[in-house]
């Protein structure tokens, strides 16, 4: 298996469980690594055969920009189905993060990996 990937796709959201959180958008920052076998888009040269990332991502925006989630974990769970269901990905790395939520710190988030590790990638490492 190979990788495919989209890194700190930022996004704008409801997110948290304060009250002041449920009043403004705030940014999250999404990592994302899909298993996925390239060899057919390689040899044909078609989109058809690839898994799409401009795709994804367009799915993942529009999921974030319309959710109101309290918790980071419901989210980024929601968006791991999401990908896994709607584009066959049989194992995928989701690190979702909220930049500037608390002030000593760069961002908090959280890191997964959902579906079949027998099809997590060789040598794949953390995000």
């Amino acid at each position: 298996m190979d990788v495919v990937y989209i890194r700190d796709l930022r996004i704008d959201t409801i997110i948290g469980i304060y009250d002041w959180e449920r009043e403004v958008r705030q940014t999250v920052s999404l990592d994302v690594e899909m298993a996925a076998d390239i060899s057919k888009a390689a040899e044909t040269d078609d989109i058809q055969y690839a898994l799409n990332y401009k795709s994804v991502a367009k799915r993942i925006i529009a999921f974030v920009e319309g959710s109101e989630f309290q918790l980071v974990e419901t989210m980024i769970e929601q968006i791991a189905t999401i990908i896994r269901e709607e584009f066959d990905v049989p194992w995928l790395r989701l690190r979702l993060s909220k930049p500037g939520a608390l002030r000593q710190s760069k961002d908090v988030g959280l890191v997964i990996e959902r579906g079949d590790m027998a099809m997590r990638p060789a040598g794949v490492g953390a995000i």
